[in-house]
C-alpha cells in the first residue's frame, strides 16, 4: 500500500477533527476549531458550518486551511494521525451531499432546519501522514486521491438495497471486524475502500482489501466478506 492510500483510508475511517484556519479579528493567527465531517466523491473532507461561527468568517477571506486527525490514545504522539492542507470552499446546493452527510450525522437535521448552516469541502492540496514512529510522509493531492470509480452515483441505492435485504450481513461484518453483534445495524455509506455502518449508534468503518471501482465489484467484495464472516 503507498502512503497516499493509507493516508486516504485512515482519513476514511475518521469523522471529526480540528479545523485551523486564519483568523480575521487577529490577522495572521491560526484559529482552531472542533469539526465533524465526511468525505465526498473526491475524498474532500465536507464540514456543516455555521454564517456565525468564527472560522466561517475566516474561509470567507481566506480559504488555506487545515484539518488534523488522529487516533484516541493515552499517548496521541505515538499513534498514527494526518493533518491535511487545503482549500476550502463553500458547495452550491447539492441534495446528495446533504444526504450523505445526514446519513452520517442524522441530528444535523436540525442544524439544517436553522437555515444559517452550509457546506463548505476542502480541496487537499498537501497532507503530512505519521503511520507511526518512524513512518513520516508527506502526501501530494494526486498521490492520496481514490482511483476512478463508479461508486458515487450507485451508494444510495446499494446502501438502500443493503439495508433492505440484508441486515444479517451487516450484522456479520461488524462481528468480523471484532465489534460484537449489534442489535440495530444499518450501512451508511460505501466508497471505493470500504464502507461505514451505524451499530447500536455508533459509526463503523470497514475497509475493502483491495479498492473497488464499480457495483458489480462491489457486491462482490460484500459477498465475499460477509462468507468469510460467517465462515468463522
Amino acid at each position: 500500500m503507498t502512503p497516499g492510500d493509507a493516508a486516504r483510508r485512515f482519513l476514511r475511517a475518521h469523522r471529526s477533527g480540528v479545523l485551523s484556519t486564519v483568523s480575521a479579528s487577529l490577522p495572521g493567527y491560526p484559529f482552531g476549531s472542533i469539526v465533524p465531517f465526511v468525505l465526498d466523491a473526491a475524498c474532500r473532507p465536507v464540514i456543516l458550518i455555521s454564517g456565525l461561527a468564527e472560522h466561517t468568517k475566516n474561509l470567507a477571506l481566506e480559504p488555506r486551511s487545515s484539518l488534523i486527525v488522529h487516533d484516541d490514545a493515552e499517548d496521541v504522539q505515538a499513534g498514527p494521525r494526518l493533518t491535511l492542507l487545503g482549500d476550502a470552499a463553500r458547495l452550491a446546493d447539492d441534495a446528495s451531499v446533504r444526504r450523505r452527510y445526514l446519513r452520517h450525522f442524522p441530528t444535523a437535521q436540525d442544524l439544517l432546519a436553522l437555515g444559517d448552516f452550509a457546506f463548505w469541502a476542502i480541496a487537499p492540496r498537501r497532507l503530512l501522514f505519521i503511520g507511526g514512529f518512524g513512518r513520516i510522509h508527506w502526501v501530494d493531492a494526486d498521490a492520496f486521491r481514490p482511483p476512478e470509480n463508479r461508486l458515487a452515483p450507485a451508494e444510495e441505492e446499494i446502501v438502500a438495497h443493503m439495508n433492505a435485504d440484508h441486515v444479517a450481513a451487516l450484522a456479520d461484518y461488524c462481528r468480523d471486524a471484532g465489534r460484537g453483534t449489534p442489535r440495530e445495524v444499518a450501512m451508511v455509506g460505501i466508497d471505493c475502500d470500504g464502507f461505514d455502518l451505524r451499530a447500536d449508534g455508533r459509526l463503523l468503518r470497514i475497509a475493502f482489501a483491495a479498492p473497488v471501482t464499480t457495483p458489480g465489484e462491489a457486491r462482490a467484495a460484500l459477498v465475499a466478506m460477509a462468507r468469510r464472516a460467517r465462515g468463522k
